[in-house]
């Protein structure tokens, strides 16, 4: 039996099919959000008057601002995110849509496997 699995990016403003995951940084945190090309205009456009003002900067040589712990659920891939979802509702345990994914879920994952 043949087997199909689409990966689709989610806008996470609307809810619509978004294009790409964007990044942008402020006060030394780093941001990833998944946007529609009218959402990503619509960041782009508010961040433009800021941005016309401000400095570029370099990060500094090995500094890359916060890291996740090890073992943390940050640290998962999309579809083993999207896995552990799955087992985590056929269990009836609580698990959000998107987001972080308690580590609990995650430790009862792993030992069920």
């Amino acid at each position: 039996m043949a087997k199909r699995i689409v990966e689709s990016f989610i806008d996470d403003i609307d809810g619509s099919e978004a294009e790409g995951t964007t990044t942008f940084a402020l006060d030394g945190t780093t941001y990833e959000i998944d946007l529609s090309g009218k959402n990503r205009e619509k960041l782009e456009k508010a961040l433009a008057p800021y941005i016309t003002k401000a400095r570029a900067v370099r990060a500094e040589k090995g500094v890359r601002g916060r890291r996740a712990a090890a073992g943390s659920s940050r640290a998962l891939s999309r579809e083993k995110s999207t896995e552990i979802r799955r087992w985590a509702r056929a269990n009836g345990l609580p698990v959000s849509e998107r987001g972080r994914i308690a580590a609990s879920v995650v430790k009862q994952y792993e030992a069920a496997h």
